[in-house]
Formats: structure tokens, sequence, C-alpha cells
């Protein structure tokens, strides 16, 4: 690719030294850089990347993108200046693998929770409907039947382009993305273009990042803000901030709920943890997914297909036959008759959902305990909240350790603690060891009692101390039952 091809549509404020150099790659990290390549020098919150102009050219870049230019140019450089260099980067990557989000349909889900949960959905029912897709989520990244290992909710803008020329290659007709805060405010999904957006929900998390929910909200807004007028927008508007998001959209709105009225409406009728009778638009339908947090999920996913021209029936079958997605109130029962979920749920809203999800499937008869802890490096302000959500709602809560990274798990448990209401110091202990939580929980538990372990999911893994340790609830649950059996 040539340098002209890759600045269509892009503007430019100056321009200096050759014409028209060779193309060979486009970095924005400066360890990256090769020969010929094209080097974008961001403005990042750790370091600018206007640095390493100069030892990007020793290495071999030919171009450099800049919001600001250097002093002294190089006359072999050709220099761009840019009003903002992290847009610019969007607009570049696109122009470079051909614009592929253009040649198939892109839907983007954003929320705090539910994005995986939806995505994945909807890739197993368009897979089902008989077409191939691309998946960009938490869990994974799915071009058609091939799986790649997923980094980030949102990959950095040159990779998804990378990713969506791929699924654009083998023939994929839709993509469904994951739409993270982060992926939003460092320009992540700058130059996509989406065809249909939805959102699921807004509630406390990343205040770490945003740090005030205001600014949280506006950054989720922003991604409707953006569309275009040819999109299509769904808002969840049972959530009080679903009609926020559409204000300032130019996309076409749609709705979706279960106690409002919607251009979607669904209702559940009868639900265990087996599975759910729902009802979509006076249409009723049986799932194998359970909880009123997975109504929401489900009904966005029946939206979006909908929307996508088909038949609300033929959608309603394909989803009859889908199956739970990964560590998300993934079930599974012991010899003993215990009976274990496991759920991703790491913010207060989602552990609040499941716990009432739970509370309002159980007998009553049986007792519910509760696995669970923070991140560490992360927003503080829900750690309380969850302290006080899970010793509310659970027979037993057991406070342990999540991703503790580079925190003492002892000061996270410490936090979380400091929101448990005096009538509930009875209800819960403190064990920092994940595996011993869990082996105390299955030791204090009766047949048919009901054990959530929450936080990790579908997560593999234990960050400490910047060290990724393999850690699995799941496979954790399944050792430790059978072990204790005997």
């Amino acid at each position: 690719m040539n340098l002209e091809e890759l600045l269509a549509r892009i503007k430019i404020l100056e321009k200096s030294g050759p014409e028209n150099p060779p193309v060979s790659k486009i970095v924005f990290d400066s360890r990256k850089v090769v020969e010929d390549a094209v080097y974008v020098a961001l403005k990042g919150t750790v370091s600018d990347g206007h640095s390493f102009i100069d030892s990007s050219i020793e290495k071999g870049a030919t171009v450099i993108i800049c919001e600001n230019l250097p002093e002294n140019l190089n006359e072999n450089i050709t220099y761009i200046k840019v009003e903002n260099s992290s847009k610019t980067l969007g607009h570049l990557a696109a122009n470079y693998y051909g614009n592929p989000s253009e040649k198939l349909k892109l839907i983007g889900i954003t929320g705090t929770n539910g994005k995986t949960s939806v995505t994945t959905l909807l890739f197993d029912i368009f897979k089902t409907l008989g077409f191939k897709s691309a998946l960009i989520s938490t869990v994974e990244y799915r071009i058609a039947e091939e799986i790649l290992p997923s980094t980030h909710t949102t990959p950095d803008i040159i990779r998804l382009n990378e990713i969506l020329a791929k699924a654009v290659k083998v023939g994929c007709e839709y993509a469904f993305m994951e739409v993270s805060s982060h992926g939003i405010h460092q320009n992540r999904t700058e130059g996509l273009h989406f065809q249909i957006a939805g959102f699921t929900n807004i509630s406390h998390d990343h205040l770490d990042y945003h740090k005030t929910f205001d600014q949280y909200i506006k950054t989720k807004k922003r991604f409707f803000d953006e569309l275009n007028a040819d999109a299509i927008a769904i808002t969840n508007v049972d959530d009080k901030n679903g009609n926020v998001m559409l204000q300032n959209t130019k996309a076409q709105k749609k709705s979706f709920a279960l106690k409002t009225m919607a251009d979607y409406h669904g209702k559940m009728l009868e639900g265990d943890f087996n599975g759910m009778l729902l009802n979509f638009n006076g249409k009723e339908f049986w799932t194998t997914l359970s909880g009123k947090f997975n109504v929401y999920n489900l009904l966005l996913a029946f939206a979006v297909t909908v929307e996508c021209g088909f038949h609300e029936d033929d959608v309603l079958k394909a989803m009859s036959t889908l199956q739970r997605v990964k560590g998300r109130f993934e079930t599974l029962k012991s010899e003993g008759g215990i009976f274990f979920i496991v759920d991703y749920a790491h913010t207060p809203d989602a552990l609040e959902n499941i716990l009432d999800s739970i509370n309002e499937i159980r007998t009553k008869n049986e007792r519910v305990i509760t696995i669970f802890g923070c991140g560490g490096d992360r927003d503080q302000d829900k750690r309380s909240e969850m302290g006080k959500i899970a010793t509310r709602k659970s027979t037993l809560a057991i406070i342990t350790s999540d991703n503790p990274r580079t925190e003492n798990p002892a000061n996270i448990i410490k936090e979380i603690e400091a929101g448990v209401e005096p009538q509930n110091f009875s209800k819960y202990t403190s064990i920092p060891d994940r595996r011993e939580a869990i082996k105390m929980a299955i030791k204090f538990a009766e047949p048919k009692d009901i054990i959530l372990v929450a936080g990790k999911g579908h997560e593999n893994y234990q960050e400490i101390n910047g060290v990724k340790h393999h850690f699995d609830d799941q496979e954790t649950i399944v050792e430790l039952a059978r072990l204790m059996s005997k």
C-alpha cells in the first residue's frame, strides 16, 4: 500500500518530506517498528509516543504521524501533523486493511454487564441460522470455526481491523463485538462502521479509570453519539440510563424491556436451574439459560437478530437450541448433591442480579454460600458494596482473593468487609486462598445447598504480583468435590 491510499479520508494539518513513500506496516508502539513502517505517536496516560519519534526513525520508520512536529525534521522522513493521533490511527488501520467493517455487518454491544453473553449468543444464533460470523469478546476471538486467544475486551484498533479483514476473507457476513468503556475512551472503535449497536445496562464499574459515574455514562453514550444515520441503536429502557444513551444518536432508535413498553418485550413465565420458559413479543419458547439477567441478554440478542432481517419464529427456534456461555451461570452438581454455580459476576450489580436469580429459583430449603473477591489495582469503591450485597443475600459469604494483581489480598478483603452491615457479621468469613475458600464451602455445605463461585467465570488463571498462575474455578470445584466425597 502507498501512503496516498493510507491517508484517504484523513484530515491533514501539515505535511513535509517525501511525497509518497512505501508503507510496510502501521505501528503505535516504537518497539514494533520495522523498515518502512508508519509510526503513529500517541499521547498515552503513562507515556507520550512523541518521545519515541527519533528511536522509531532509527529502527526504520519512514512516515511519522503526530500531533506536534519535532523541532528538527529529517528531510528523508515524511511527517504528517494531525489534530488527534489516536483517532487518526483508527482510520489508518481501517484503510490499511481495506475498511473491512464496511464489508460485513458489524454489531457492537456495550454496557456494564452482559456484553460477553449477548455477543456469544449472537454468534451461536447466526451459526445455527447458517451464517459464518466473527466474535470479538472477553472470552475469545473467533473467525468462523477458528479460535484466537483474547487479550482485551476490545482489542487495539489495528488488531481489530486485522481480525475483521480475515473474517471478510473467509466469507463471514457478520461480526459481533464487545465494546468496552476503555475501548471507547481510547478510540479503539474509531473508523469502524457499526450497523447495529446494543446497550445492556449500566452500573458501578471501572471508576478507577473513569473517576466518576457521570464520566462512565458519557463514555458509553459516546458510542451511540458517533453512530451513522444508517445504523440501528437498541437500548434497554428498563435501565434508568437506557434512553440517555440514545439522546444524541443519529441512528434509528429501538428498545427492549421486561417491565415497560418497548419494541421488543419479554417475560419470564417459568424458571429453574435447568432453564426458563419465556415469552418474547407474544411468542413462547424454552431456553436452557437461567436467571432474569439472562432474559435481558436473550431479548437483546433476539432484537438484534430480528433487526438484521430474520423472521421472529426462525430466531426463536434457533435461540431454543442455545447452550450456556462459558463462565456465565454455569452449573454443575457434585455426587454429594451440592449444586455449584460458576459466574463471572465481578460488579455489585452483576453479583446482586445473580444472587436474586438464585433466591428466586430456590425452594428456600437450600442454603446459598457465596465465594467472591474483588480484583486488585481496580475500582476500590465497589468493594464495600459487594461485601454488603453478598452478606445480605447469602446464607454464608466467604470473602477470598480474585486477581489481587499488585495489591495485598488482605487489604482488599478488609475493604470488602467494611461494607458488611452489623446484622450480617455472623454471615461471613474471610479466607484469602481461593482454593481453600472453595474447600471450606464444600465442607460447610449439605446436599441440595447452592454454592456460587463468583468473579472469575471463564478465567483460568489468578494474577498475583504480575504473574498469572493457573487457576480455574470449575476445575477446582470438580477436583475438590471428588476428593472430599471419598
